[in-house]
């Protein structure tokens, strides 16, 4: 059995938000989820240490157990409050960072594997820039001695490139017992987590580093930091997109989500961006400047360049929308086509049926929204209104500039416009150049 523990009560100040840091978002869900997605393929339990106030983080990680630190003394404090909810836990037990949200699983299952021919594994990485990282002392045989905090190091200890990247793992039992006897006899008056290494090389145990990437293992502490991360997740994304038969004609301009599901032969032009719970089926083609959320694309069709696909929406094989059409709440059948300059919400679009430019359903009026249904075949002439709720029949032909409040039958012509009325000698009487 194998549990986690992960540190999430901090204010993260340096992000000036009143969000708590691991509420923060990468690639469209906060970054906390992502360590969390990562440790569920690898521990079989996991308890969250948040601070107080944080109902939305406890919401967050929901269903894995929560704890609150109610004072900050430390990261060591920190993992010392998960204690009671791992009461007789007889397993190993990780302590990681809310804040480490890029660390693989094969990294943690390294982690594990580790302690298993140690008493004691940490992650270590070599940073390009070192800068305040807590250093990593090893002794001449290759074993961890103690990690050094910045604050608290040499000009010597400053310089080795080791350095330590807060995860830690060892069995249950002795992981607690040294966050018991963790003191704060330091420059920051804190229990510091790292104490630990020192504690088992002091009882003459073994404690292995495994070094994985900066890239898995740096911290998130300010929206500069978060940039990084969400640059280096995109970056992930794209790659996993191409090597799955996804054709990404530039690859840097276009924004995923952690749950964008793209088949084979899909082709994604520049800068379309997918928000979370995108799906497209294969040979569908998104053109540029497209942006798509919690939507279902089908086989075939082709989706803007320009356009918008809101929640809820459906487009079906073969179908096209077109530039400057936004979609909501709407299904288009297999060969429908939207491609001007049209807002279609709450509707449904039968197969084959054409929606002209500047078409518009009415789907609200201020206090409910309602729905149309546009048959099979239907042709909606350009600049129509159709007041929702309204329904227009299988091959019914709407003329252009109408404004449809009432049903049209299957097969019908509707004209729904005031007639036009010419008024000989009554022009523009403004002077020319």
């Amino acid at each position: 059995m194998r549990a986690a523990i992960i540190l999430a009560a901090g204010q993260g100040t340096r992000m000036k938000s009143a969000l708590p840091k691991v509420m923060h978002r990468l690639a469209g869900r906060p970054m906390i989820r992502h360590l969390l997605a990562a440790c569920e393929g690898v521990f079989d339990r996991v308890v969250v240490v948040v601070g107080p106030g944080m109902e939305a983080l406890e919401k967050a990680v929901a269903p894995h157990a929560t704890v609150v630190q109610a004072e900050r003394l430390g990261t060591g404090h920190a993992a010392r409050m998960a204690a009671p909810l791992l009461e007789g836990f007889s397993g190993d037990v990780a302590v990681l960072y809310g804040d480490n949200p890029l660390i693989a699983p094969e990294t943690l299952r390294r982690l594990v594997e580790a302690r298993t021919g140690a008493d004691l594994a940490l992650l270590a990485m070599r940073p390009a820039d070192p800068g305040k990282y807590g250093r990593v002392v090893q002794g001449t045989s290759g074993q961890v001695e103690r990690i050094v905090e910045w604050a608290d190091a040499s000009e010597e200890e400053r310089a080795i490139p080791l350095c330590n990247a807060g995860v830690v793992c060892a069995e249950a039992g002795r992981l607690f017992r040294w966050l018991g006897a963790l003191r704060n006899d330091n420059r920051q008056g804190e229990f510091y987590l790292t104490d630990v290494v020192a504690l088992a090389h002091g009882e003459g145990l073994r404690v292995r580093a495994v070094e994985a990437p900066e890239a898995e293992l740096r911290g998130i502490n300010s929206r500069a930091e978060l940039a990084m991360a969400e640059a280096e997740i995109q970056q992930r994304l794209r790659l996993a997109a191409m090597e799955a038969g996804v054709t990404l004609v530039a690859p840097e301009t276009v924004q995923f989500s952690w749950d964008t599901c793209l088949a084979p032969d899909v082709v994604v032009e520049p800068h379309v961006v997918f928000a979370p719970g995108v799906s497209v089926e294969t040979g569908a083609t998104l053109r540029a400047f497209s942006h798509l959320e919690d939507c279902v694309v089908r086989a075939g069709a082709v989706i803007g360049p320009y356009a918008r696909l809101r929640p809820g929406t459906e487009v079906g094989e073969e179908a096209h929308v077109g530039n400057f059409v936004e979609l909501k709440a709407a299904t288009l059948g297999r060969g429908a086509k939207a491609n001007h300059l049209s807002y279609i919400g709450d509707a449904t679009v039968g197969a084959r049926a054409n929606i002209g430019a500047g078409t518009i359903t009415c789907n609200y009026d201020g206090i409910r929204k309602h729905r149309t249904v546009i048959g099979e075949g239907a042709f909606i002439g350009s600049d129509t209104a159709l007041v929702a709720p309204v329904r227009v029949g299988a091959r019914a032909l709407v003329a252009a500039g109408s404004v449809v409040t009432e049903e049209v039958p299957d097969d019908a012509l509707a004209i729904a416009r005031g007639r036009q009325v010419n008024k000989p000698g009554r022009g523009f009487k403004g002077k020319g150049k």
